[in-house]
């Protein structure tokens, strides 16, 4: 079966990892997959012309209901859609977009959530068919680059040490974007920093809105212990998120957090906003903590510095969790039935 793909898909984004970790279940069961990005059409009349072209498409999968699914109202061909985050947790405030996403899910064979807080919200606030909407949490893998060097990482990135080995760096992963608020704790850890200088913020993503991205690099030049990385490669980003201290989320929503998942697989303490996409994701206390300001940030990360029980704590548990949970292997196994459903 030849199946088009369509995805929110800026290179080193969540969304595009997780797509091209979905390509590859749909590959392995034998069949021919696409994926394209959903900024490289404008209208679902663009997919209809796509759709006619030889070799015909005969089936059609998209990532986020309103960015990627109304692209497929007119593909003409079974469909399934998988829910990004922003769709059910920002889009449906806007009526239009709600009308549209309630269309895509009304002609789609199937649509997946990452948690079942997520299928509990978009029942909640969408007029849908709950039998239609699967639960399937993402799968994790984790490869760290051989050749990292911390070093040079931390001195490209600003960072200037004569303690090295006793910096604690915090590092905040994500793609530069206003829903992912990486400035929410810039001011409180500036004034950390000044009271410990061994502590540092590292900003590090995808650069995807320029002028958002204006703004956060005009912020951090103004700051103290607060650092703009450049982007690495995903390998690299994962030897850097296991040499930091702590994964730093801030988001305003989530849907689900590859960053927050692929830190605990890599032992790696997380500490998330308590947000409903992590809360979901992140037990407070046990795989991770949850802060609800940027002081209760700082206290819980000052907490978690003196705290070795709790670091251990967390670590073990995070990485219990993925290991339980996050499981590539049955991830492969649920897309490649739903994908026998377009048949």
């Amino acid at each position: 079966m030849r199946v088009l793909f369509l995805a929110p898909n800026s290179p080193k984004t969540g969304n595009c990892t997780t797509a091209e970790r979905i390509r590859n279940h749909i590959v392995a069961a034998g069949h021919t997959c696409v994926l394209c990005d959903t900024r490289e059409f404008s209208s679902a009349s663009d997919v209809s012309s796509l759709m006619k072209q030889e070799p015909r498409f005969e089936a059609a999968l998209a990532i986020h209901l309103f960015k990627g699914g109304r692209l497929l109202l007119d593909a003409g061909v079974p469909f399934g859609v998988v829910f990004g985050g922003t769709d059910v947790n920002e889009d449906v405030k806007d009526e239009h977009k709600r009308a549209v996403m309630e269309e895509v899910l009304h002609k789609a064979r199937f649509a997946v959530a990452f948690t079942d807080k997520l299928k509990e919200r978009a029942e909640e606030l969408l007029v849908c068919e709950s039998k239609k909407i699967y639960v399937q949490p993402q799968g994790i893998e984790t490869r760290v680059a051989s050749h990292f060097s911390w070093s040079d990482f931390l001195h490209s990135t600003g960072v200037r040490t004569k303690q090295e080995e006793n910096l604690r760096v915090f590092l905040l992963v994500c793609g530069l974007r206003r829903v992912k608020d990486p400035l929410y704790l810039l001011e409180v850890f500036a004034e950390w920093h000044n009271q410990n200088p061994l502590v540092a913020l590292i900003i590090i993503g995808p650069k995807i809105d320029p002028v958002f991205t204006a703004e956060v690099e005009e912020s951090v030049k103004r700051s103290v212990g607060v650092y703009l990385a450049a982007d690495l490669s995903q390998e690299e980003l994962h030897a850097a998120m296991q040499k930091s201290f702590a994964l730093v989320n801030s988001s305003l929503s989530e849907g689900m957090s590859a960053a927050i998942l692929e830190a605990m697989d890599l032992g790696l303490p997380v500490l998330a906003r308590d947000v409903p996409g992590n809360a979901a994701i992140v037990e407070h206390e046990v795989t991770g903590l949850l802060y609800s300001s940027p002081q209760e940030f700082v206290s819980m990360s000052r907490k978690l510095l003196d705290d070795h029980e709790l670091q251990e704590r967390l670590v073990r548990n995070g990485k219990n969790y993925i290991t339980t949970c996050h499981n590539p292997m049955k991830e492969r196994i649920s897309y490649q039935k739903l994908v026998e459903t377009l048949h």
